[in-house]
């Protein structure tokens, strides 16, 4: 029960001091890749150890009362005839936690599941109407839909589409076209949109926990950030840049599970676009990353060898 409770410890401690710290180091987007993996090391690492910690008490528990009926029918008979040596008192307590712990995990992990499922369903959904009321253009490599608002956008799906409006494709001039539909495509070869589906489930079902509602939002920003680094590496920074600010400011809302061009801190990316970091804040952005990547990952092995290693002196 030591180990669970310092997991859970561990847990609380990076959900409150990681928002602050990753936020700091990856909102100017010097180096998004690697930001993104600090954010997910964080949310992984605070999740895992809570899911951890719930196993841990559901086994202990388990394992000391042999069996749950007989668990519970030995919970209610300390409850109703308490020993005064104080040990059934803890072994209630400890019951009582287990069950809460695992309850909740179960709750919040099905509770995922069934976002993730929904906004699969709605995005599949979606993709297939655009297959039908969608035209394709001879070299253009997207659907086009009829439509007022200027919007460009990828839908994931089997296959995965990239969707650019009438409008859109009237106002955009050949290299900005190139460089947005670029820019679409990295997102479905990095596999984005998995990632942020899963990463909003989460945030939907656990709308308090700061780490994984603003690492969502920062993971998005960034996603987009690394698929403007790859469309602008191809086609230069003027035509990207171009494209989204012919798109911003008129485009409507996109579909749930879709990743738009210009749908997530467009200011922030144009000013990345136009005044590049400087290879040496890159690299000390970069080694603070790591750094904290690596303090995230160690400080987990470090709880566990700790409390076992008092355990076995104490014990």
């Amino acid at each position: 029960m030591t180990l669970a409770i310092a997991l859970m410890v561990y847990g609380a401690t990076v959900a409150t001091v990681g928002p602050p710290v990753l936020r700091r180091l990856t909102q100017r987007g010097n180096a998004p890749r690697l930001g993104i993996i600090a954010w997910v090391v964080a949310i992984v690492g605070t999740l895992g150890a809570w899911v951890a910690a719930a196993v841990m008490l559901t086994v202990e528990f388990a394992t000391y009362w042999g069996h749950p009926h007989e668990a519970l029918r030995a919970c209610v008979a300390i409850m109703w005839n308490p020993v005064h040596d104080g040990s059934g008192g803890a072994q209630a307590l400890t019951f009582a936690l287990g069950a809460l712990v695992a309850a909740c995990t179960m709750a919040v992990v099905a509770r995922a599941v069934s976002v993730v499922r929904e906004m699969r369903r709605r995005t599949h959904v979606h993709a297939k109407a655009l297959r039908l009321v969608g035209r394709r253009v001879p070299g253009l490599g997207a659907l086009v839909l009829d439509s007022p608002e200027r919007q460009a956008y990828c839908v994931p799906g089997r296959p995965d589409t990239i969707v650019v409006t009438s409008a859109a494709l009237e106002a955009l001039v050949p290299d900005q076209l190139a460089a947005v539909l670029d820019h679409e495509r990295a997102h479905l070869s990095g596999r984005h949109a998995p990632l942020m589906a899963v990463l909003r489930a989460i945030a939907t079902t656990l709308p308090g926990l700061r780490l994984v509602t603003t690492g969502t939002t920062e993971i998005a920003r960034l996603l987009e950030m690394c698929a403007d680094d790859k469309a602008a590496g191809k086609h230069g920074s003027a035509p990207l840049l171009g494209g989204l600010l012919v798109i911003l400011g008129v485009s409507g809302p996109v579909p749930s599970g879709a990743l738009a061009a210009a749908g997530t801190a467009v200011l922030a990316r144009a000013e990345r676009l136009v005044d590049p970091v400087s290879p040496i804040r890159r690299a000390t952005t970069r080694t603070a990353l790591l750094g904290v990547i690596a303090t995230t990952v160690t400080g987990l092995a470090f709880v566990a060898a700790t409390v076992a290693f008092c355990s076995a002196v104490l014990g």
